[in-house]
């Protein structure tokens, strides 16, 4: 399998403290790579830190094997990344439909009102529908996006990281928020879309949905990488036990 995402003895230390302690791990193309962890682990700050949200303070990001550790997002976006954030902000200015035809023109202009009068957005609307439709919200596509439920919102999240074409899409905590059906829904999607080839990074509390639809996991623990397998070995594992059932369950634990 070839490597598309790597991340090299990363290390991110906030004020003296140490978010992440030399974390190492590869993505194959193709895969969908469970990151997970309890509250503290350390997981949020390696997304941020793949997408250039958080500078290092050592270690590296490949993508394709090329470095990007030193790029600004936009140029890794540009480069096939792209995120799933788990707090939905939607343009609320603009349709469902608008908000993932915007996305998918992205490289067109920085100002979306404008861009939206000023440009030819047919192909980009076409692209849109496809979208709505693959993360199954087409009936949404007219909808203000002040009025649609979360679940909605969530997906829609989702088309318009998909709208980047990326190589990997990185999803933090898609099915925060959602009741048991609209997660186990919505991880379905998610699998569907990796069984379509696309590459796939997911952080997420919901374990037993991660546990359902990725093959293979990375633990954190306390900044620390302490699991990375098939998902059944990882989990059977005494530390990543001990990691859920003792301290970590019990929330100890201040931030992701």
């Amino acid at each position: 399998m070839t490597t598309v995402l790597e991340v090299r003895d990363l290390r991110v230390v906030f004020g003296g403290v140490t978010a992440v302690d030399g974390v190492s791990f590869s993505v194959d193309d193709g895969q969908l790579l469970g990151l997970i962890g309890p509250n503290g682990a350390g997981k949020t700050t390696v997304m941020r830190s793949i997408t250039g949200i958080v500078r290092p303070t050592s270690g590296n990001i490949l993508l394709d094997g090329q470095r990007v550790t030193g790029l600004p997002i936009h140029r890794r976006m540009r480069r096939g990344l792209a995120l799933s954030q788990q707090l939905v902000r939607p343009f609320r200015e603009m349709s469902v439909i608008e908000n993932v035809a915007f996305a998918a023109g992205y490289r067109k202009t920085g100002n979306p009102l404008k861009s939206l009068v000023t440009f030819d957005w047919t192909q980009e609307r076409a692209r849109a529908t496809e979208l709505l439709a693959m993360v199954e919200i087409s009936s949404y596509a007219d909808a203000d996006t002040g009025s649609v439920p979360l679940g909605v919102l969530k997906r829609l999240e989702v088309a318009r990281a998909l709208a980047l074409d990326p190589k990997v899409l990185l999803l933090d905590e898609p099915l925060a928020g959602l009741n048991s059906n609209e997660a186990v829904t919505l991880g379905d999607t998610i699998k569907r879309l990796n069984g379509d080839g696309l590459t796939v990074v997911l952080i997420e509390h919901n374990l037993g949905e991660v546990m359902r639809i990725c093959p293979r996991l990375v633990v954190l623990d306390n900044g620390r990488k302490i699991g990375d397998g098939p998902a059944q070995e990882v989990m059977a594992d005494p530390d990543v036990r001990a990691a859920y059932l003792g301290t970590g369950a019990g929330g100890s634990h201040a931030a992701a």
